[in-house]
């Protein structure tokens, strides 16, 4: 990734250190209160693109609320001494079964940008999912990254096949890139609806008394997509010339995210160079009342269980806890995404504020320190 210096990852206090960074996201202890701690210091702008979602917001607030609803049967007596977070996502090993969502214009959160994120994600080994719509192109994310960190790119797929074309040409020269994320979900645009009502937890959250940093941390308004669309998104993509078509213009595994219901997970899996799938309804922001990604993981293991055998199955929308991780986990996800989190973390706190928000993972909190020992050479733990 590009090189970030240290007065770069909060310039509102650049007379801070580092490690002084760093500490003031140790007193963090939820993603809720990273969220709160961003809407005090990101732009009204910044804080309605995360925020916003389609319609009355029930399918994001359903993503959240459903992880709630599943309860837990723990067992005991269980030698949990030696722990190991890696998985496997497409044949490619990672240190986390978490990783980043594409989030777009990261940079409307903070200076650093997608950039950020990825660093953040390097010191857990976690997969980064370059968004189409990042406000860095997938060059500069990249550059400069470990070599057996591991990325995945969004693709949109355009109207006009020629931009898309162009885009994989630039995607397949990546080393770093491991996998094409082709996004399905969103045809045509969702309808946001905030209203001056719907900005009331931003306007709520200026008129509190900030507790870090002092000053708002408010990019340049002059930020945008680095990779433009002209033509716009393609509402006539359809299964097999599509998936055809990008088998041709690119050989890295694909990854379809977007899928919503055990029917098209079924159709998915005919497909060999297809190798996951993402449960996804688009943290809510496309087709209100579409169903959480936990649904369809349950209609998958009772209509379709031989897909989670063929595919690496994984979800993201609403997850806020460690046990929202298990929870999936335990149900046949083999990863789950977080979107929104990464970038409340990164406008918290920058750099810091993302590896805070991929350790608050409450409840594999002790397995990330396993992780973290292993990377520092010490014996497991």
């Amino acid at each position: 990734m590009t090189k970030i210096s240290n007065t770069d990852k909060h310039p509102t206090r650049a007379n801070k250190s580092q490690n002084e960074d760093v500490l003031s996201m140790e007193s963090l202890k939820s993603l809720d209160e990273f969220e709160s701690l961003a809407t005090k210091q990101i732009s009204k702008k910044a804080w309605s693109f995360n925020y916003a979602a389609a319609g009355d917001l029930i399918s994001k607030r359903l993503d959240q609320e459903v992880y709630r609803s599943i309860l837990l049967r723990p067992r005991i007596l269980v030698n949990v001494k030696e722990c190991d977070l890696s998985t496997t996502i497409v044949g490619q090993r990672v240190g986390l079964p978490i990783f980043v969502s594409p989030m777009a214009m990261a940079r409307l959160a903070h200076p650093t940008g997608e950039a950020g994120i990825s660093a953040a994600c390097g010191v857990f080994g976690a997969m980064h999912i370059i968004s189409n719509n990042a406000s860095m192109t997938p060059e500069e994310i990249v550059a400069g990254a470990a070599p057996e960190q591991v990325f995945g790119f969004q693709l949109y797929v355009q109207t006009d096949r020629t931009e898309s074309e162009a885009v994989l040409a630039r995607i397949n020269k990546l080393s770093a890139i491991k996998c094409i994320v082709l996004t399905v979900d969103e045809p045509v645009q969702g309808k946001h609806e905030l209203g001056p009502r719907g900005f009331e937890p931003y306007d709520d959250a200026q008129t509190e008394v900030p507790t870090q940093p002092e000053e708002p941390s408010q990019p340049g308004t002059d930020i945008k997509v680095a990779i433009p669309s002209v033509s716009g998104p393609a509402s006539d993509a359809e299964w097999e010339i599509t998936l055809q078509w990008l088998a041709k213009h690119s050989s890295l595994p694909i990854i379809i995210k977007g899928i919503q219901t055990y029917e098209d997970a079924e159709i998915a899996a005919t497909y060999a160079h297809v190798k996951g799938i993402i449960l996804s309804n688009h943290g809510g922001r496309v087709l209100d009342t579409a169903p959480p990604a936990i649904h369809t993981l349950l209609e998958i293991r009772k209509y379709s269980p031989e897909v989670l055998e063929k595919l690496d199955v994984m979800v993201d929308g609403g997850i806020r806890r460690g046990t929202d991780v298990v929870k999936a986990l335990c149900l046949g996800a083999r990863a789950v995404g977080i979107g929104r989190p990464a970038f409340w973390g990164l406008g918290a706190g920058g750099i810091a504020g993302v590896e805070r928000t991929l350790q608050r993972n409450e409840n594999l909190h002790e397995l990330v320190r396993c992780a973290e020992s292993r990377r520092s050479g010490n014996t497991p733990c």
